[in-house]
């Protein structure tokens, strides 16, 4: 997380939200390869045969349910095509305290999948942390932007390869709703709390907010903010050089005050929403026919693992516009993802980080769904449906444009800690939302102690 995204040009920032909006009409282009990175040749991806017979390879990740599931059978194939035996070891969250205590214990797992990038720069700087080695660098060379390896470097050195990403500017809604109230997908916020009223006289109470987890609040908040403050003050408050009192986190907070002021907006009020996790935000949208609980849930194109078991039709009964645009601004891009990391210097351990850099372990989740890579040269005909191939194509399509998750660029201890710093933050402005300077005093005094304790190291 002390690695700095790089400023982007105006010109690329176009480039990218044009990229969005062809996703945003959902009309398909044809589907086709890449060009195979800078016109290298592309590198065999893990060797072949038997090479790693006899290797023993632990995997630690956070994932659960069907993410878990469906990361298995990518190790599954990597241990097929190497007579390598992968074991997955399901890790608490925060994960940087579950390797912790597991290297203090001397047993840490030979692979990480680590979910933000501050948590990539923390386990560096701890030491803990291996580089990649020659042949996942390949790969990532032939198949990945700038953007996407320098998320996965520390002080020039690759750690970490980007395996699973996530477009996490989308607003999913049942059609049958919609339909039913006559409403129309918005392209500005204002127009988005317009359609909520409009749900919300049809009989349907218009938004469903997992506020129980609150990474799903700071979504919401940078959302928001990238879109009315801009990319500049984006960057510069997720390196806490800009502090959280300042007007532009003002407005930011005023804005969300339009929809979580307003209870009976929230799926269950604001007690309802505070009380459900992110699971059931989106489910609970998509069950009960056209009277959910809920007729919209923001949050990423991983959303559709969970609308596939309520057995919702992913462009029919489930159906997904652009974050709206506020005020003055475009519409948002931001991005997220997790990134596989080596804490053992193994032959295992890094031919496992070249396999997941590849497009062929990219593939094997992509038709499984709930899945997105930034693997620029995995085949778009391997998503499962239209709609997740164009998120797909925005994603790649903005180049190294695009915006990554504020929060995952913090101090974990302040933007990805449960029950604490930004997460808790939220969760108290969701609940009082007229407190919004109290808000500000809380969130820059929490900035300013992890800041000051990550500088130490």
């Amino acid at each position: 997380m002390r690695t700095t995204l790089r400023p982007r040009k105006a010109a690329a920032k176009t480039t990218a939200l044009t990229a969005f909006a062809a996703f945003a009409a959902l009309t398909l282009a044809a589907c086709g390869g890449g060009d195979g990175g800078d016109g290298a040749e592309s590198p065999a991806s893990v060797p072949a045969g038997d090479s790693l017979k006899g290797e023993k390879i632990e995997v630690a990740a956070v994932w659960t349910g069907p993410e878990q599931e469906n990361f298995t059978k990518v190790l599954r194939e990597f241990e097929r095509r190497t007579g390598a035996t992968v074991t997955f070891v399901p890790a608490q969250d925060p994960i940087v305290n579950f390797l912790g205590t597991k290297i203090a214990g001397g047993a840490p797992p030979d692979v990480a999948m680590l979910p933000q990038v501050g948590a990539i720069r923390q386990a560096a700087a701890q030491g803990w942390l291996k580089s990649v080695g020659q042949e996942a660098a390949d790969q990532l060379a032939a198949h990945y932007s700038r953007g996407w390896r320098e998320l996965g470097m520390v002080d020039g050195t690759q750690y970490g390869v980007y395996f699973k990403a996530a477009n996490k500017s989308l607003v999913w809604y049942n059609s049958a709703v919609f339909e039913g109230a006559g409403a129309t997908e918005p392209k500005t916020w204002k127009e988005f709390l317009a359609t909520a009223e409009t749900i919300s006289a049809s009989g349907v109470t218009p938004v469903s907010v997992g506020g129980a987890d609150g990474w799903t609040l700071t979504d919401w908040f940078e959302n928001v903010y990238l879109s009315q403050a801009g990319p500049e003050k984006y960057d510069r408050l997720a390196k806490h050089t800009l502090r959280w009192t300042d007007p532009s986190v003002t407005a930011a907070l005023t804005t969300l005050a339009e929809l979580f002021g307003k209870p009976s907006l929230l799926a269950g009020g604001t007690n309802g929403a505070l009380q459900t996790e992110y699971p059931v935000s989106v489910t609970q949208t998509f069950t009960g026919g056209d009277q959910p609980k809920g007729a919209m849930v923001f949050e990423g194109d991983f959303a559709a693992v969970n609308i596939a078991e309520t057995k919702a039709g992913i462009g029919t009964d489930a159906k997904v516009f652009p974050f709206p645009a506020v005020g003055s601004g475009t519409a948002p891009v931001v991005t997220a993802g997790d990134a596989a990391v080596a804490l053992k210097e193994t032959k295992g351990a890094r031919a496992l980080l070249a396999f997941l850099a590849s497009p062929d372990a990219a593939g094997i989740w992509a038709a499984e769904g709930g899945f997105l890579s930034p693997n620029k040269d995995l085949d778009p005909a391997a998503y499962p449906n239209d709609v997740q191939r164009e998120i797909a194509k925005a994603l790649i399509g903005a180049g190294d444009s695009f915006r990554f998750d504020m929060s995952d660029q913090m101090p974990q201890s302040f933007g990805g800690t449960p029950g604490k710093g930004e997460w808790k933050a939220l969760q108290d402005f969701l609940k009082n939302p007229k407190d919004i300077a109290g808000t500000q005093a809380r969130l820059e005094a929490d900035a300013e102690k992890a800041y000051r304790a990550a500088a130490k190291g």
